[in-house]
């Protein structure tokens, strides 16, 4: 059955608050335990996890392709691993990912040297529209085929390599595509090579770490990791900390919105994930990480903020890896920050589920925010806290869950009438979301 479509309304402005939340699991986290899990040795557990749409999506691909998988209370589920190269299912199964960029992106580093598949494999509308040519050409040189040829978006057949041979790869910015090389290389003969200059989220590599046999990374001015193909995978046991990403959107509200504080519970605080909040405490933010404790390889802790007045934003190109899927709110904060602000190395924003340089300029263009964007750079011209009572924001069906939580924080803040079509891609990723602006006190109502 499709999902059901709903718009949210807003024009009430959010008075001060001081509250405590927890928010939804992490995403990244909870998709790679599912797909480690599967491809284990005997049976893995992880708790906590985020019940998402896109975390569903990983749970029903991995079912059909024979994984045994028990949910055995809320957010908590045993994996009967089948081990490396184990999955199968009938020629030309239907693999739906959904909204999943990191599903899709896995999932097919996963099936590309898996003997004797033959699948055909796609996504929802938004996932449909993304460019996957950088990983169908990757899983090329293991030896898988995808058709139509010289097609390079969903829906797709995939054929997997019947002698997959490791390979060396110099990886960009994409944890995704570092992923999926993994991934393909753990089923592959001889050795895979990562070189990785810019630290993406390593979250896979975390999971994987106790399996030495299997992977190596190895730390200096650049990270490699080394996969050796074939060798069997240990099990695992997971429990998944908050979604920092999730976070964000509840950090950057109580930054701009006057007399407000927040402590956001035990929230996953990986190196490699927290330059939003290292970007914004170092434009005077009040940010506080406390209770830090390391389980599973992973950072976790609470975080503490406060109503601030900070500067402008200058975001390198450095700060595009640890942050990538809070730009849209970053852009937000931009615009209700007097001054310039600008972001480089920024060009990956125009292949996630919507373009989300083009897009995010449209919503801000709306309450009289000046933007100019020029190759890899946006440049927002902020105004400092507005009241655009008398403007309307419309946001249209983009199947961008973050553009909708950022232009959700836009409303309550700057109180414009705002309505935020297909909604329900939050879901996606932050299904409480709405339920956890409620409790901080903003006002809003559905439409169905």
């Amino acid at each position: 059955m499709p999902k059901r479509s709903y718009s949210v309304n807003l024009k009430t402005k959010i008075k001060s608050f001081n509250k405590s939340i927890i928010v939804d699991s992490d995403k990244s986290l909870s998709i790679r335990s599912f797909l480690i899990g599967s491809i284990c040795q005997k049976i893995s557990y992880t708790k906590n996890v985020l019940e998402s749409d896109d975390v569903i999506s990983t749970i029903n691909t991995c079912r059909k392709l024979g994984v045994k998988i028990i949910k055995t209370r809320p957010r908590e589920y045993k994996i009967y691993g089948k081990g490396l190269g184990s999955f199968t299912t009938k020629k030309n199964t239907l693999l739906d990912f959904g909204n999943s960029g990191t599903l899709a992106r896995l999932m097919v580093g996963i099936l590309s040297t898996t003997p004797n598949i033959e699948v055909r494999i796609k996504g929802d509308h938004s996932l449909n529209k993304r460019d996957m040519r950088k990983l169908i050409n990757l899983m090329n040189k293991f030896g898988a085929s995808f058709l139509p040829i010289n097609k390079f978006k969903f829906p797709l057949k995939l054929r997997s390599s019947s002698m997959p041979i490791g390979i060396n790869y110099n990886a960009g910015v994409s944890a995704q595509l570092k992923s999926a090389v993994i991934f393909a290389g753990l089923n592959s003969y001889g050795d895979t090579s990562i070189i990785e200059k810019k630290r993406s989220r390593d979250h896979t590599e975390n999971l994987l770490k106790k399996n030495n046999q299997s992977i190596k990374i190895i730390n200096g001015h650049e990270k490699i990791i080394k996969i050796y193909g074939k060798k069997n995978l240990k099990p695992i046991n997971v429990s998944i900390p908050g979604d920092v990403s999730s976070s964000a959107f509840f950090a950057a509200l109580t930054i701009l919105n006057q007399n407000s504080k927040i402590k956001i519970k035990n929230v996953g605080l990986n190196k490699t994930r927290i330059g939003f909040y290292q970007l914004l405490k170092k434009r005077n933010a009040k940010i506080n990480f406390t209770n830090i404790k390391k389980i599973n390889g992973e950072l976790r802790g609470d975080i503490q903020v406060q109503s601030s007045k900070i500067k402008p934003l200058i975001a390198s190109s450095n700060y595009y890896v640890s942050s990538t899927d809070e730009y849209p709110i970053l852009f937000v904060i931009a615009a209700l920050t007097k001054g310039t602000s600008l972001f480089s190395g920024i060009s990956d924003l125009k292949n996630k589920e919507s373009n989300r340089i083009k897009e995010m300029q449209k919503i801000l263009k709306q309450i009289g925010i000046k933007t100019i964007a020029k190759k890899d750079n946006l440049k927002i011209f902020g105004k400092g806290m507005i009241n655009a009572i008398e403007k309307k924001i419309n946001v249209p069906n983009l199947g961008d869950h973050r553009i909708c939580m950022a232009s959700f924080v836009l409303a309550i803040l700057t109180g414009a009438e705002t309505n935020i079509k297909n909604f329900e891609t939050v879901n996606s990723s932050s299904p409480s979301f709405l339920k956890l602006m409620k409790k901080l006190g903003a006002k809003f109502e559905i439409k169905k």
